[in-house]
């Protein structure tokens, strides 16, 4: 296939892939001065009406929903044949197809992403759409500057639940599609994309060849209960699904647990905030460990120490009316292939990543960075390019020697505070980014520092 050298006012460099019916290139945009992918409508379907909708109606969709957790549209056009393209932010990190392809992800990263995906289109159900097509080929990575972004793509068949059942056209990829899409009368509906999920997890989990209904066979280190969980997902019978992927996301990570441990309560199907951290920003990646807050107390004099929380050997003591929540820290994995440990703690943890108004810190801790950089050296890999920084302090709290940096900032959060510091041992890298409540000054963030510990 001969590449164009141009799409509209966009400079072809490459072709990124070819399906049934879109071809999507990388071009450059010069006014944005970066890459985009343009998805342009294949020839043999240009003149039918039907498809030629469909492909429109991906971009609308997209447009409408406008969420982190999908590819953003840039724009709509037509080639000088008539032909439909949309211009949409390039997925850089490439496709889970093409990972699966140098072989099997860690078990416990693929557990993690699993997740991830099962949020995004939780996301598109609470918008009362279906996805209908989930494969690993519709699973994208965009790079944020803390790590990466799991997005759910190609929505070209997706349907407002709606409209997606009676005499719909089979729609789908053959293993990954629920029976019932295979017959045009059926009700195709959130359980459909549950099904998606399921042949997902198998296909990152263990072996997908398996018939409807036969036993679900797993790699070692795959937690027994996430056996039923897939096992479920991909029962022939909607009837006999999670409801939606929200359900199937609460019923993963409950099975991913360690025995013995609950997940954190919350309200049912909420969405869990896609959290990252780039320049000016705060936040934390993919959802993996569980925080675990304790509350000390001396139940003779009735007094109670403070409130700590903790993710793997990270201790955090919380801040009076803070609390907290377990992430993994996003693009950091340790030699086990698993997330690093990392902690968001926070008056409202769910808002603080998107809300500047809300003080907060994320806690990190990681021993393959410790590897590479120093505590300077980590500390000059995040600056915040239209903030004022003050001259860089250092402090020694709880046996750590802390490298602290302050920001004023002109819009958004009016300070931020990066702090790095060695852990004592082998435990690693201990990295706290925090946005200190009004007035909260320096004693305020080493009062906090002083409660960050790694065993």
């Amino acid at each position: 296939m001969t590449a164009p050298a141009s799409i509209g006012s966009y400079r072809v460099e490459r072709l990124l892939g070819a399906g049934s019916f879109a071809t999507v290139w990388l071009a450059y945009d010069p006014v944005l001065d970066a890459r985009v992918a343009i998805k342009v409508l294949a020839e043999n379907w240009s003149h039918d009406l039907r498809v030629r909708e469909r492909f429109l109606d991906e971009a609308r969709l997209l447009r409408r929903l406008e969420h982190e957790r999908l590819i953003r549209v840039h724009a709509v056009g037509e080639l000088a044949d008539g032909r439909p393209y949309s211009v949409l932010a390039w997925a850089d990190g490439g496709s889970l197809r093409d990972r699966l392809a140098h072989g099997p992800l860690p078990v416990a990263s693929a557990v993690a992403l699993l997740d991830e995906i099962a949020a995004g289109v939780a996301m598109l159900h609470r918008h009362g759409v279906v996805h209908r097509d989930l494969t690993p080929g519709n699973i994208l990575f965009r790079s944020d500057p803390e790590g990466e972004r799991v997005l759910v793509a190609d929505l070209g068949l997706a349907k407002a639940l709606a409209a997606a059942s009676g005499l719909t056209a089979r729609a789908g990829t053959p293993g990954y599609m629920a029976p019932e899409q295979d017959d045009p009368l059926a009700v195709v509906d959130t359980r459909a994309d549950v099904f998606g999920l399921g042949r997902l997890g198998l296909r990152l989990l263990g072996d997908t060849t398996h018939p409807h209904g036969a036993a679900v066979r797993l790699r070692a280190g795959v937690p027994t209960p996430v056996a039923e969980v897939l096992r479920r997902a991909t029962a022939a019978r909607p009837a006999d699904r999670h409801p939606d992927a929200a359900a199937f996301g609460a019923a993963l990570r409950r099975a991913a647990l360690p025995a013995g441990t609950h997940p954190p309560a919350g309200p049912a199907g909420a969405e869990r905030p896609v959290r990252r951290r780039r320049p000016a920003t705060v936040g934390a990646g993919l959802v993996a460990l569980v925080a675990l807050i304790a509350v000390a107390g001396d139940a003779a004099t009735g007094v109670r120490t403070a409130r700590t929380a903790t993710s793997g050997p990270v201790t955090v003591t919380l801040p009076a009316g803070w609390r907290a929540a377990g992430t993994g820290w996003a693009g950091q994995y340790g030699d086990d292939g698993r997330l690093e440990p990392a902690l968001v703690i926070s008056p409202d943890p769910d808002r603080w990543a998107a809300d500047p108004s809300v003080p907060g810190a994320f806690v990190g801790l990681s021993a393959r960075t410790a590897r590479r950089a120093t505590p300077e050296a980590f500390l000059a890999e995040r600056p915040h390019a239209d903030c004022v920084a003050a001259p860089v302090r250092r402090t020694r709290q709880d046996d750590v020697d802390w490298v602290v940096a302050r920001f004023s900032c002109p819009a958004g959060r009016p300070v931020i505070v990066e702090a790095v510091g060695r852990a004592a041992g082998p435990a690693g890298l201990l990295y706290v980014q925090v946005v200190p409540p009004p007035g909260g000054d320096d004693e305020f963030v080493d009062g906090l520092l002083a409660g960050v510990r790694a065993r």
